[in-house]
């Protein structure tokens, strides 16, 4: 390490000096660089022996620890516990990076936790240094998949080991939904919130294109975040998306139809265009340059035409019902549902069980929250077989919620009564309701047929449900 850097941590403003050097790598995320380095203190001193730093996805969690680590030159191995499918390939890859790969041959090949507790100990004495050693766990909520007594283990490292190492735990779980039940040390929490649509345009413009003006590029930024903000917040997905269809965006520009100054003219020609890949979101089956290559194709072939069957081919065939189900519980109200999925129910008007408020288009006032029995209540009814609520059902549900086609509105910890909100568009939930009159020509082009051993040749089944017919906004 230089002498220069050596002089900036025996300086007593040593946490400020060290923001300075990285304040320029972690944009909008200097207040938690601050707390963190507050929280490992200098190097020369003992750390905490475990910080826990949760946040959603996308928040910067990794990136400000690497960047404070990597600049401030501190001894740290990096390890995604997704990567880890065995204890004695985290506890080799902890000792070969702080002590060499004679330490990790030292480990036997069934290494147990005190195994690696003897040899971490022994090589310690042997390449000590000043400095706080640091273990970085990627993916933390994982560890709950491996060994027990591993997680406790982790808290209680810097005791165990005798030395001055500390141990950071990244997750975008906070720390009570996986405390072990035995019990051990709790660890210091950090929380990383997620960016505010100011912080993710700020940090959206520094990656212009060098061509054109920060003014242009500002204002496509600008839009893209108007029409993706309310569905994603995650910073990696949006700068796929802005750097994927930047190019749309200037193409008036580059073929001298349009000056940069013309924001209308570019955002009609960016529009159909940003709408269909918001279909797409955190579902792409394809690369970006199959992307292109796609929206090239249907170009020549005439207007954008909404969403292709790729979208959804890959639904199971009960998601597809209770994304269904889930719209209709949505979008009509509760008093109607007698009326659709009751077969005997007598005539009702519709202006008998409805207020008036409620005569508006509930499509005009966006989803409503719906409690889980009442979605399950509709799927079993509008299913064309007979179903058991089974644990794959709900299941299927979560992967919803995880693909964000439902989004969870009651707390995670409600268990009662959870309550969630269809999230997906009228075209999206006609086109997965139309698929199965086009499912024929779709299995047909892309060879989905079963064949099985006796030579009978089985299509997929298809799910064919009108869903105008049972919403109520279009009685």
């Amino acid at each position: 390490m230089s002498s220069s850097f050596l002089q900036k941590q025996q300086h007593p403003g040593y946490e400020e000096a060290s923001l300075r050097i990285v304040a320029e790598q972690l944009p909008c995320r200097e207040l938690q660089a601050g707390m963190l380095l507050s929280l490992m203190g200098e190097p020369q001193q003992y750390s905490l022996p475990t910080i826990f730093i949760y946040g959603h996805r996308a928040s910067g969690k990794s990136h400000v620890v690497n960047v404070l680590l990597k600049e401030l030159e501190l001894p740290h191995v990096t390890i995604s516990c997704a990567e880890c499918i065995s204890t004695a390939l985290f506890f080799e890859q902890v000792l070969l990076t702080f002590f060499g790969g004679d330490a990790a041959a030292a480990l036997p090949r069934t290494s147990s936790l005190s195994d690696f507790v003897r040899v971490y100990r022994h090589h310690r004495s042997r390449a000590a240094v000043e400095q706080t050693r640091y273990i970085v766990l990627e993916k933390a909520e994982l560890l709950r998949d491996m060994d027990a007594n591993l997680l406790p283990v982790l808290v209680r490292l810097q005791e165990l080991v005798e030395d001055n190492v500390s141990v950071l735990l990244l997750s975008e779980l906070p720390w009570d939904t996986f405390r072990p039940s035995t019990g051990c040390s709790e660890p210091l929490p950090l929380h990383f919130p997620d960016y505010s649509k100011a912080e993710l345009h700020q940090i959206l413009t520094r990656d212009r294109h060098p061509s054109y003006s920060a003014d242009l590029y500002s204002s496509y930024i600008h839009i893209l975040l108007g029409v993706f903000y309310a569905v994603c917040r995650d910073l990696r997905e949006l700068r796929h998306l802005a750097a994927l269809n930047f190019s749309k965006f200037c193409e008036p520009v580059t073929e001298g139809k349009a000056k940069e100054s013309d924001t209308h003219k570019l955002w009609r020609n960016i529009e159909p265009h940003l709408k269909k890949a918001m279909q797409t979101v955190y579902l792409r089956e394809v690369s970006s340059l199959e992307w292109e290559k796609m929206q090239q194709v249907e170009m020549k072939a005439g207007p954008l035409r909404g969403l292709s069957a790729h979208t959804h081919v890959e639904l199971p065939f009960y998601s597809k019902f209770l994304l269904i189900a889930a719209y209709l519980a949505s979008y009509n109200p509760a008093r109607t549902d007698k009326r659709f999925f009751v077969k005997h129910h007598g005539k009702i008007k519709k202006t008998n069980f409805l207020k008036k408020n409620e005569k508006t288009s509930n499509h005009l006032l966006g989803p409503k929250p719906f409690p889980l029995d009442r979605l399950l209540a509709i799927f079993y009814s509008v299913v064309d077989s007979r179903v058991a609520p089974t644990a794959s059902i709900f299941s299927q549900i979560s992967s919803l919620v995880t693909l964000q086609l439902l989004t969870q509105v009651s707390h995670v910890d409600q268990l009662d009564a959870p309550k969630y909100k269809c999230a997906v568009s009228m075209d999206f939930i006609c086109a997965i309701s139309r698929f199965g009159r086009v499912c024929v020509q779709v299995c047909a082009l892309f060879l989905l047929v079963h064949t099985h051993t006796h030579g009978v040749i089985y299509l997929p089944r298809t799910v064919n449900f009108d869903i105008i017919k049972y919403l109520y906004d279009f009685l």
